[in-house]
């Protein structure tokens, strides 16, 4: 796990003391990724000038023979992440081949050497981004992993492309203003939508999509973002496959499970697992023990975060799981007070590159804190696991639906009596958070806010399940644009912020394509979601765990705060002389009006996020004004 940063200048060298300001202040601008190694290298050529740059977090080989940008026999890299089959693919590799460490970098060098990129990025089981300059050929690649953990920007204007691990990275060095990106803006207030398709906050910086690599040939000029065609290589099957029985499927899913968790242990630095108390996390940490039991007797590292006193607290099921498995574990309390509140919100907003979906991102900034302080590099987390087995509520609803669609009425009645007697999934529904899924609601209450200038450059994603698309079909837009996307841009930042890396087993690409093709009552069935993992599991995790109703993750009490504790610093952040209003983003009669009704409860229909997100974009505005080309 690293940062990366490029810059391309096509012409001649006499634009050589630019690129190494701006190489210098990009790298700058995203040390903290990389700590224990940084170093950059130019490649000058008759019509162009290349600079990479690496910021190293040693995670595999921690000798400085893992230093980048690495070069091999006829090409160079730079690299983000980690390769987990590493050692099945080096011992395919031709005899020939000879190494000079022991890193996955270098055997993904030569692998790209050996076979393409094409044919190489197919073998990878991992997350990543990398930079891959073919000096043979006179081009460069830029590449990210399947589901887009790792990040990759990227900003092109006539003869210079920057790209990098972070947007900061790119607008603290680039010497210029940028475009605020509207759709962006709209997707975030009113859906609470981030990194949708390959954008970010700024109109002209843009991200690598996951699943695709761009190329760009260097033997011609560079003169907009046309100039790198963009290829997928990764394009998952969501038909189902109905051969298998029950049991053959849960067997073949707890092979796969358990070879991601395995894969995903390797590393020579201490290695641990979030733990919420939840299905997913407990999951893991279980697998982790199993695992661990058959070559050493070491107890496994286990991170929590507890609210006591609230209603809301895990404290209870992470106990459940800490005596089940005999782990070490290391807690944070979320006990920080309101008034602190809002400088942790511009802290880690400063990290996190776009603006906070809630309170949870500072919680797993604190954890991810928490464990730097015990020297916990390696944390395994459960992300992923809801898109790919229909964790989340909507899922019920949208199954639901296909049953209606497809006239299965019986099914449809059976599968409600069962959630309605377990009291599970259902018991949770709320309008309020369900609302943007529901294709009636034409105009949601909180888009009323946005300013003219926003509606006239806003258009609304569709979220729902549409007509004649399948379960497994919306599942993939989740782990592709709706959901997963989100999630781990801000868990890579969060760990980035202290240099820790984040696995993630449930997005093993493997098991994604396995659980995107499965019946879907092998996800959702007897009233109960994520039932294939229930199963398969289910004799070695203790009942309440394996069987639990609820879902929580990590919770704190944001909702009352913003009610009650942090409405003076609201209003006052909101004033009329905020960023969001002077720039015409936001109605502010419109918000003042929702924001009271939600403070006086007189709209059950008003979500936090519809307060949360136009504070959080403010924040952000307030960080980034230098850079903002104000129209």
């Amino acid at each position: 796990m690293c940062g990366i940063v490029g810059v391309l200048y096509s012409g001649n060298s006499s634009s050589y003391s630019k690129l190494i300001r701006t190489i210098e202040k990009a790298s700058y601008a995203q040390r903290h990724r990389g700590p224990d190694i940084q170093d950059y290298c130019v490649y000058e050529r008759e019509n162009y000038t290349l600079a990479f740059s690496h910021q190293r977090l040693s995670i595999i080989d921690l000798s400085d023979n893992g230093k980048q940008p690495m070069e091999g026999n006829k090409s160079s890299i730079i690299f983000n992440g980690e390769i987990y089959n590493y050692k099945e693919i080096k011992s395919n590799l031709p005899d020939d081949v000879v190494f000079k460490s022991e890193t996955d970098t270098e055997v993904l060098l030569n692998a790209l050497e050996c076979y393409g990129l094409d044919k190489a990025v197919n073998m990878l089981n991992g997350m990543w981004a990398f930079a891959w300059y073919d000096v043979e050929n006179s081009k460069l690649y830029l590449c990210r992993d399947r589901m887009g953990v790792k990040p990759l920007y990227y900003y092109v204007q006539k003869g210079e492309l920057i790209f990098s691990s972070e947007v900061k990275s790119i607008v603290k060095s680039s010497e210029k203003k940028f475009k605020l990106n509207y759709q962006s803006i709209g997707e975030y207030l009113v859906q609470s939508l981030q990194d949708t398709h390959n954008n970010s906050f700024f109109e002209e910086i843009n991200q690598i999509p996951a699943g695709c690599y761009g190329v760009i040939d260097l033997s011609e000029s560079i003169q907009d973002a046309a100039d790198m065609k963009i290829v997928r290589y990764w394009n998952p099957d969501c038909s189902v496959v109905q051969s298998s029985s029950k049991s053959q499927l849960e067997e073949e899913f707890k092979n796969i499970f358990y070879d991601a968790v395995k894969l995903r242990l390797r590393s020579d630095v201490p290695v641990g697992v979030t733990l919420s108390g939840g299905l997913d996390s407990s999951a893991i940490a279980t697998v982790m023990k199993s695992i661990s039991s058959e070559s050493e007797s070491k107890a496994i590292n286990c991170l929590s975060a507890v609210s006591p006193g609230s209603k809301f607290d895990e404290s209870e099921f992470i106990q459940i799981m800490q005596e089940h498995l005999d782990a070490n574990l290391v807690k944070v309390t979320l006990d920080w007070q309101p008034k602190y509140a809002i400088d942790l919100l511009h802290e880690v907003t400063e990290f996190n590159d776009s603006p906070l979906g809630s309170f949870s991102n500072v919680a797993h900034y604190l954890l991810m804190k928490k464990a730097k302080e015990n020297n916990i590099t390696v944390i395994l987390s459960g992300q992923g696991a809801d898109e790919i087995l229909c964790g989340y509520k909507k899922f019920v609803g949208f199954y639901f639906l296909d049953l209606i669609r497809k006239k299965k009425i019986f099914s449809f009645i059976f599968e409600l009596a069962f959630f309605l007697l377990r009291k599970t999934t259902i018991s949770q529904f709320k309008f309020k958070e369900a609302k943007r899924y529901i294709p009636l609601i034409k105009k949601q209450k909180n888009s009323q806010i946005l300013s003219e200038k926003l509606l006239d450059n806003y258009r609304p994603k569709s979220v729902g399940i549409k007509s004649g698309q399948t379960l497994s079909e919306r599942q993939f837009e989740d782990v592709n644009k709706f959901s997963v996307p989100y999630l781990t841009h801000y868990e890579d930042r969060m760990s980035m912020a202290w240099a820790r890396e984040v696995r993630l087993p449930f997005l093993d690409f493997r098991l994604v394509e396995f659980c995107l093709r499965l019946p879907e009552n092998m996800k959702i069935r007897n009233g109960w979601t994520k039932y294939i993992l229930r199963e398969a599991l289910n004799d070695l995790l203790p009942k309440s765990i394996a069987w639990r109703k609820d879902k929580q993750g990590f919770v704190n009490p944001q909702e009352e705060w913003l009610k009650n504790e942090l409405k003076e610093d609201v209003i006052r952040i909101l004033s009329p002389e905020a960023l969001i209003f002077k720039m015409d983003l936001v109605n502010r009669k419109a918000f003042m009006a929702i924001y009271e009704d939600y403070c006086d409860n007189k709209s059950s229909n008003v979500w936090y996020r519809d307060v949360f997100a136009p504070l959080a974009l403010e924040i952000w505005l307030q960080i980034n004004k230098e850079f903002i080309l104000n129209e």
